[in-house]
């Protein structure tokens, strides 16, 4: 009797939180779903388009950060997007000696709050076109439309699509972003 009672129970949380993950609105992204219910670093790391953001997150001592509360928008680059930086690069920002340097890179792709594509569009719309926000690390980034497709530009003028938007999270949004933005020298 006490096993089948177990049974029932074990059955029932098990068939509760795979209604629950169901019911949760996810995001694929590098294969992976992403749970509004966990945070950027807990749905990041299963993401296999983002195994250099997150060892460049946890070189930067940044992970403690972005599990905190937020909210945030992370505008998260790629792999790829990594892959574009001049060779060598990411494996210099990755040492010890370069954690202040890989540390302002990092939190100049996250602002403080948590904005939506259409929350952006509507700042770009009212912007009459483009729309500054200020980074955590102390820069700006500016948001544009080009049709449908958002985009960022940083300081330095390069852009970056957004090519994944609206990756909700427990404390924040990510948008999947094609390159790496760099904040003034």
């Amino acid at each position: 009797m006490k096993t089948t009672k177990f049974l029932s129970i074990a059955i029932a949380l098990l068939f509760g939180t795979a209604v629950f993950a169901q019911k949760e609105k996810t995001v694929m992204v590098g294969g992976a779903p992403m749970y509004p219910s966990k945070n950027i670093i807990e749905n990041a790391i299963n993401s296999k388009d983002h195994t250099t953001l997150v060892a460049a997150v946890k070189a930067a001592g940044l992970v403690e950060t972005l599990q905190g509360k937020g909210p945030f928008t992370v505008f998260a680059p790629t792999n790829e997007a990594f892959a574009k930086l001049p060779k060598g690069t990411v494996e210099t920002l990755l040492k010890p000696e370069n954690k202040s340097k890989l540390q302002s890179i990092l939190t100049y792709h996250v602002v403080a709050g948590k904005m939506s594509s259409a929350d952006i569009a509507k700042a770009i719309k009212k912007g009459n076109g483009k729309a500054v926000f200020a980074t955590v690390q102390g820069g700006k980034l500016t948001a544009w439309m080009d049709g449908k497709t958002l985009y960022i530009t940083d300081e330095n003028g390069n852009k970056s699509k957004v090519t994944i938007a609206d990756v909700n999270q427990s404390n924040g949004v990510i948008h999947v972003v094609d390159t790496v933005v760099m904040p003034k020298a």
